[in-house]
């Protein structure tokens, strides 16, 4: 023992669990008056918010949620939504946001592998919940949400709860009893896609929900009050953790139904939007909508996407619309956004084109995350920051998942070694930033050439008729397999198979261009990701 050991004990006064509840609690307090939900022209104050959402985790805990009980919803980008990242974790209970996109088999799976005590249900979603409850072994304590573009009709699920009604009769928890017991109990659930299979449970702590809600706000430099706009699904990943960064920042939730191309553009020409996120589809489609109507943004809004690398054209095509882009990466299990394309000054004076570029990579990690790294999946050893060299990706620090709901060999697998291991295939460059290649099991092997798919689908959406493009391998009877796109024209758009073939040969090296060409819709997961493993198996059918 030394003397900075002795007597400088950890106590309730000097040591207190980090959760997202105290960033409500605080801008509560702080700003009551300012606007916290914009929906449908009315306006909730961070105030009466905060008062609705005690009032609710009142509600909850007098039907018995706890630590160890699971709170889920179905529901769209609606008020209750956020309302509900704010109060299930002040009931102590763990929220479980369900994919609204989901089938009723996909939502029976999830209310019963994660053993759901309460479930809200949307309106708008009632059917799909009735369908799902029919199948579900657990029969969960409902509330319903209405909402009055979409009424309960016949398929009002049954013995459930008015949401109004439930908060209204509630008692407010005191605002003294709101933290979690330890910072490491579980705050919320998410599942992942499961594009091959049922998919798993991914559970995030107390901790890494409040640091990456601040890192979000330091990674994107957020001023006081920013006005978001929910492009992006609250239930992909707890929307990214924005519910807890907009109550960092005292900022607006601005509630959208659905993120359709003419009402994001009405809400940007609407209601001063200054943030929103989404994948870059919805960059894509924003950006496509803004063009079509002949028309640019009436001030810069700032847009992180996520996912795939958003192709060099597409960037370039956002910014001149009015977007200012940000490019983060992640995953489910990393809260969402953990790494960010930083930018650096001096690529300012680059081309468009160079810094479009340099702009689609993932980058470093965010300040919340101890490490980003790129090693090799046997050894571990980190590879050369060399831009060529591919490895790995994986994370390491406190905004990486407790683990896989259970499924304790899943969890083991995916911590092999002391680091999350993400599934993607990178590089490092000599600047630290890392560049994302495939999915490992991605990767084009032709004639013993690795190819990225990635690196082919940005050279398609180059093209002027390309509206979206998806590029897997496909079998061969000499090179054992070569690149085969799966192409959607933009609207009026036509192209031919070899003239693609041949644009792509002047901007590729021939081995690595696509042999054959099919223009037909692109299949998608419920968060709107191409989903290559059925293009695969059309690519082997034909």
């Amino acid at each position: 023992m030394t003397d900075y050991h002795t007597g400088l004990d950890a106590g309730v006064a000097n040591h207190t669990p980090l959760s997202p509840v105290s960033l409500v609690k605080r801008t509560a307090q702080a700003f009551p008056d300012a606007p916290a939900i914009v929906f449908d022209g009315a306006v909730q104050s961070w105030g009466a918010t905060y008062d609705r959402c005690r009032q609710l985790a009142g509600a909850l805990r007098a039907l018995g949620v706890g630590p160890a009980s699971t709170v889920a919803a179905l529901c769209r980008n609606l008020p209750a939504a956020v309302e509900l990242a704010y109060a299930v974790p002040m009931s102590r209970g763990v929220l479980n946001m369900i994919n609204t996109r989901l089938d009723a088999d996909g939502v029976a799976f999830i209310i019963d592998h994660g053993e759901a005590e309460v479930l809200f249900v949307d309106s708008g979603l009632a059917e799909t919940a009735n369908a799902a409850l029919a199948q579900t072994e657990r029969q969960p304590q409902l509330v319903l949400i209405e909402d009055p573009e979409a009424p309960f009709g016949a398929e009002r699920p049954a013995q459930g709860s008015d949401y109004e009604a439930l908060i209204a009769a509630a008692t407010a928890i005191d605002e003294f009893d709101l933290l979690p017991v330890d910072e490491w109990d579980a705050i919320a659930l998410n599942y992942t896609s499961g594009t091959t299979g049922n998919p798993k449970g991914v559970v995030y702590h107390h901790r890494g929900a409040y640091l990456n809600a601040i890192g979000n706000s330091v990674e994107w430099s957020m001023p006081a009050h920013p006005r978001y706009l929910w492009t992006l699904p609250l239930f992909h990943c707890n929307g990214w953790c924005f519910p807890w960064t907009l109550a960092a920042k005292a900022g607006v939730s601005l509630c959208l139904r659905a993120p359709t191309g003419p009402g994001i553009l009405d809400a940007l020409r609407d209601l001063s939007v200054t943030h929103m996120c989404g994948a870059p589809i919805v960059l894509n489609m924003a950006t496509t909508e803004a063009e079509t109507q002949g028309v640019t943004l009436p001030e810069r809004v700032q847009f992180m996407t996520a996912g795939a690398a958003p192709p060099a054209a597409v960037l370039a095509r956002a910014e001149q619309i009015g977007f200012d882009v940000t490019h983060v990466y992640g995953l489910t299990e990393v809260y969402g956004p953990a790494a960010v394309c930083a930018w650096r000054d001096e690529w300012s004076g680059l081309s468009e084109a160079e810094q479009a570029r340099l702009k689609a990579r993932q980058g470093v990690n965010y300040a919340v995350l101890e490490e980003l790294s790129v090693r090799d999946p046997q050894s571990l050893a980190p590879v050369p920051a060399d831009g060529e060299t591919m490895g790995e990706v994986m994370f390491r620090g406190n905004v990486v998942m407790k683990g896989y709901l259970k499924n304790p060999e899943a969890s083991a697998a995916a911590f092999a070694g002391g680091h999350f291991r993400s599934g993607d295939l990178g590089v490092r460059h000599p600047d630290g930033h890392v560049e994302l290649k495939d999915r490992s099991k991605d990767i084009i092997i032709s004639g013993g050439e690795n190819i990225s798919s990635i690196e082919v689908e940005g050279v398609l959406y180059q093209h002027p008729a390309v509206a979206e493009a998806a590029v897997v391998a496909a079998p061969h009877e000499k090179w054992g397999e070569t690149p085969m796109a799966f192409i959607e024209l933009k609207p009026g758009a036509q192209a031919q198979a070899d003239e693609v073939i041949a644009f792509c040969r002047e901007h590729l090296a021939h081995f690595k261009c696509p042999t054959r060409i099919a223009f037909e819709s692109l299949p998608k997961t419920s968060t709107g990701k191409i989903q290559k493993f059925e293009l695969r198996a059309r690519a082997t059918a034909d």
